[in-house]
């Protein structure tokens, strides 16, 4: 008989979680023109949601990328909940629809050096699986936050997001994002931050953090 070992637990996380330094943030077309067409989500959510990862990814220092396509000629400009979140921050226009086909991003991805980069924007069908793909075939690890993407069509959104998956893509939530990144509520030094973008962006969830707390003081970093 074959004896097998016995896995040993560690208080450790995994390798596969998200955290502030092992990953790059790219977003990608949240301009008027696109929003326009999507109809895979509402649009106030889909702006709510783009707040919550902007908001967090600036929390946490995480190295983002904004890109837009045709910015000044016809799709018009980023949502405000992204740019006012990165302030001055450069916009990388392309004319590209696939977001990996751009020098000048490719320019940024290298000098940020992260081997593991989450995606967002629309639409999900193109603009993201265009470069999930290229960055997969490429070595890269994808990550796909899906409610912070959107499509012409539930169907168009979804076909896109199993083709990713498929292709080895992660698919992951905005709310999921900002609490991967915080992971600890002990960790004091970004516990008002993050409690404070979920208040605003994190719907039911941030209502519940504002009334514990406004209630009874409540503190998640306590036993």
């Amino acid at each position: 008989m074959t004896l097998t070992a016995t896995a040993t637990a560690t208080a450790t996380p995994g390798k596969s979680l998200i955290s502030p330094d092992n990953h790059a943030l790219v977003l990608i077309d949240f301009q008027s023109q696109m929003s326009f067409a999507t109809k895979s989500i509402a649009p106030e959510l889909l702006r709510n949601n783009a707040a919550l990862i902007s908001r967090g990814a600036k929390s946490f220092n995480v190295p983002t990328i904004l890109t837009t396509v045709a910015e000044k000629s016809f799709s018009g400009p980023m949502f405000d909940e992204i740019t006012d979140a990165f302030p001055g921050q450069e916009l990388l226009d392309r004319t590209s629809m696939n977001t990996w086909e751009d020098e000048a991003v490719i320019c940024e991805i290298n000098r940020i050096g992260k081997q593991r980069i989450v995606f967002a924007g629309l639409w999900t069908s193109v603009c993201i699986v265009g470069p999930v793909a290229s960055a997969i075939d490429q070595g890269f690890e994808a990550y796909v936050i899906t409610d912070a993407c959107g499509d012409i069509s539930e169907e168009a959104h979804e076909r896109a997001v199993q083709r990713m998956i498929q292709l080895g893509a992660v698919p992951m939530t905005s709310l999921q994002y900002l609490l991967e990144l915080q992971r600890d509520w002990a960790r004091t030094e970004t516990y008002d931050s993050t409690t404070g973008i979920a208040k605003v962006w994190g719907g039911a969830y941030g209502l519940g953090i504002k009334y514990a707390k406004t209630m009874f003081g409540a503190s998640e970093g306590g036993h």
